[in-house]
């Protein structure tokens, strides 16, 4: 009776002692998709249609623009190092704003040719914003898939 005695509160002891260490540690709060998004500037990455890539057939000029986006809802569309058109200027201003529980970006301007400024968000994480929208090229409507990284 007596080994069965030190045997249990051994195995108490032992729990009472590992139990603190066994504490989850509180994790960092996730960010909010405001904080996501503005943390910042967005590059293109890709782009795919039917799960094939078609970012050949994009603009350079489109694909190194760089995206900046505020926390106040405004943004930028930085033209990158090459113009569609070279009497445009540098920067464009734009608006955004989540839309339906924040699983929409609404924007006032339209990042790609054929575009629109609504865009169904996919991820958007630390290091990634992927979202989908339809577009229209030669009179086609179409569902891309579009990459942008920091």
């Amino acid at each position: 009776m007596k080994k069965q005695s030190l045997w249990i509160i051994t195995a108490f002891a032992f729990i009472v002692l590992a139990t603190p260490a066994c504490k989850k540690h509180k994790d960092t709060p996730q960010k909010t998709k405001t904080e996501l998004i503005t943390q910042s500037s967005w590059k293109f990455d890709n782009a795919k249609v039917g799960g094939n890539d078609v970012s050949a057939f994009l603009q350079t000029c489109q694909k190194d623009n760089i995206l900046f986006f505020s926390a106040n809802g405004t943004g930028t569309v930085d033209e990158g190092a090459t113009k569609c058109n070279g009497g445009d200027p540098q920067t464009n201003p734009f608006t955004w704003s989540f839309l339906s529980n924040e699983t929409m970006l609404h924007v006032s301007a339209t990042f790609f040719s054929g575009g629109s400024g609504d865009i169904t968000l996919i991820t958007l994480s630390e290091t990634q914003l992927i979202g989908s929208q339809v577009i229209t090229v030669n009179g086609s409507s179409q569902t891309a898939v579009v990459t942008f990284i920091h």
